[in-house]
């Protein structure tokens, strides 16, 4: 059941053999690009969909705006919105992320709770899917993407913490073989909750790989620090940046009994987002990663949390 990097060619969509409860027969182990240079990922696309969440400066969902409201910019020209619609209902693709890590043990009973009452309270049977990863030396699957709330709280009841932390190939696996597998890609909202220190020193691929796989794949990442003390580090700032750059929001809980209440406002934030669409003009087929500014119209009082671009497709 364990996520091999070596059955993967870089940038292919096939799907790894997570099999639950067998383990997978291993080719010759070949090592993954360390480098910090995106891998080039062909995807077809003439529409760019934005999923996003809008809020007051009181941290408030505003949830009655219309498509007239807001405004696309790229490269400093202004975009025809093609689609818009509020979206509470989208059903969810949610991948739920635990580093099982040395580093994490004394709090690791009380993060399996607080994830096991998240997957109750955002889930909607039948409709929304769960997958559950875990990863410390490797990433593992622990549950399959499934609608059934209970096959996740198990594998989360079941995990043990272990050795070093592998998180840049937990996402970037999460993402390729089980987040982008259900299509078309704008009906189905991809989410991602990590609970992890950020420190990652065992995956194959790299921070910019695991992000652009995550772009890509148009999951949005929220990341929820174990650190508790107090002072930031490096996987807090790392932390940081894989919910900025995809549209999420990165939480670092003083406490453990704080974290639950970070699992609660993504509930939240999951229920209340935009959708939007356009296609990009003039369409550039460059393959790399366009910058896009998302805002409403004359409301500066307003953040708009959104990924902050998309990768063009490479013709």
């Amino acid at each position: 059941m364990k996520v091999w990097a070596a059955f993967v060619a870089a940038g292919a969509l096939a799907v790894a053999p997570w099999a639950v409860g067998q383990k997978p027969v291993t080719a010759p182990a070949q090592p993954a690009p360390q480098s910090d240079e995106p891998t080039r990922i062909v995807v077809d696309v003439t529409q760019v969909d934005f999923l996003f969440t809008v809020k007051d400066k009181k941290a408030r969902f505003v949830t009655d705006l219309t498509k007239d409201d807001f405004e696309v910019i790229e490269k400093k020209r202004p975009q025809k919105i093609l689609a818009f619609a509020a979206e509470s209902d989208l059903p969810l693709r949610l991948a739920v992320l635990i580093d099982t890590s040395g580093s994490v043990r004394e709090r690791f009973r009380f993060e399996q709770e607080a994830a096991s009452e998240f997957i109750n309270t955002v889930m909607h049977p039948k409709v929304d899917k769960a997958m559950v990863v875990s990863f410390d030396t490797e990433a593992e699957l622990r549950s399959e993407l499934v609608g059934d709330p209970e096959a996740a709280n198990t594998a989360i009841r079941n995990l043990r913490s272990g050795g070093g932390t592998a998180m840049y190939d937990a996402i970037y696996f999460a993402c390729r073989d089980k987040l982008s597998l259900d299509q078309p890609m704008h009906k189905f909202r991809r989410a991602m909750v990590i609970v992890s220190d950020g420190d990652d020193n065992y995956s194959r691929y790299s921070r910019d790989q695991a992000l652009e796989r995550a772009q890509k794949d148009q999951v949005v990442i929220y990341t929820i620090s174990t650190n508790i003390s107090r002072q930031g580090t490096d996987g807090d700032k790392v932390l940081k940046y894989f919910a900025e750059e995809t549209g999420g929001r990165a939480f670092f809980p003083f406490k453990v009994e704080d974290m639950e209440q970070s699992f609660v406002e993504i509930a939240n934030e999951l229920r209340h987002q935009y959708n939007l669409s356009y296609r990009p003009e003039p369409l550039v087929t460059d393959g790399l990663f366009h910058p896009v500014e998302l805002r409403v119209k004359g409301r500066k009082d307003l953040l708009v949390l959104v990924s902050p671009g998309y990768y063009a497709p490479k013709m």
